[in-house]
């Protein structure tokens, strides 16, 4: 890659590697060769890219809503949610290895098998799901990349944004909590000028005080175990609620 794209690279999301049809996962983490023991319901890699399109019809093998989380962490909020809503069809999915594998460990006991879990990357959605296939994305509490010159890595921004309107249903929800003022910020102005754009997505909620705003809503329902330290210490829950537009 030549310095121009390099440089180039730093402004314009877009160019990200991640986001590109030839992409390829590389690993030689041993918790990577740990998570085929739960292969009936962990899909690693490439692997996660296999059932576009037909994650109800051939991976659920039912209808019904199709739900996705990205970040699942520790898997608090997947736990909960699957095992209270056994009528969904829910996919989580993180990058990293060993907390995948914990995680995996943790699922495998669970009573409801209303899930899957993807060692994957949220950059690659739409490699994942087809068009109009996800009702519901869920990005709770993501790492903000706090250093300036990290801030290329954050998620949320354009080439996401493009992604998450292409996948979701039209009325599908965008849900997002964060404890990171910085990163808050930084999704007000991507969202301003995804508005500025094309206006593709309805801000139903936008809270700096998600708690003390909105105590019986949805997202205020159920509180992560990181969520709870970070109300502790005063804290504000900063959130979004974004209804995808196709029409």
């Amino acid at each position: 890659m030549s310095e121009d794209i390099n440089k180039k690279k730093k402004k314009d999301p877009s160019l990200n590697f991640s986001y590109r049809e030839d992409f390829k996962y590389t690993s030689n983490n041993p918790y990577h060769e740990k998570l085929k023991v739960f292969e009936d319901f962990v899909l690693r890699d490439e692997a996660a890219e296999t059932n576009k399109g037909k994650w109800n019809s051939d991976v659920f093998k039912r209808e019904a809503p199709l739900n996705v989380e990205i970040g699942t962490g520790y898997g608090n909020f997947m736990h909960h949610y699957c095992q209270n809503n056994p009528d969904v069809n829910f996919v989580g999915l993180d990058y990293r290895f060993k907390r995948s594998f914990h995680l995996a460990e943790k699922l495998n006991t669970l009573e409801n098998k209303n899930f899957k879990y993807l060692r994957a990357k949220g950059e690659r959605i739409a490699f994942m799901f087809d068009e109009n296939e996800v009702d519901n994305i869920f990005y709770f509490f993501p790492d903000p990349w706090p250093k300036t010159r990290h801030h290329k890595k954050r998620l949320f921004q354009k080439p996401f944004l493009d992604a998450a309107h292409k996948v979701l249903k039209n009325d599908g929800i965008l849900w997002i909590k964060t404890d990171h003022d910085g990163y808050f910020e930084w999704m007000l102005d991507e969202l301003a000028a995804e508005q500025d754009r094309e206006n593709r997505f309805e801000v139903l909620l936008k809270s700096f005080d998600l708690h003390e705003e909105h105590p019986t809503h949805f997202l205020s329902q159920f509180i992560t175990k990181f969520e709870n330290i970070f109300i502790k210490k005063g804290t504000k829950i900063k959130s979004l609620v974004l209804k995808n537009k196709k029409s």
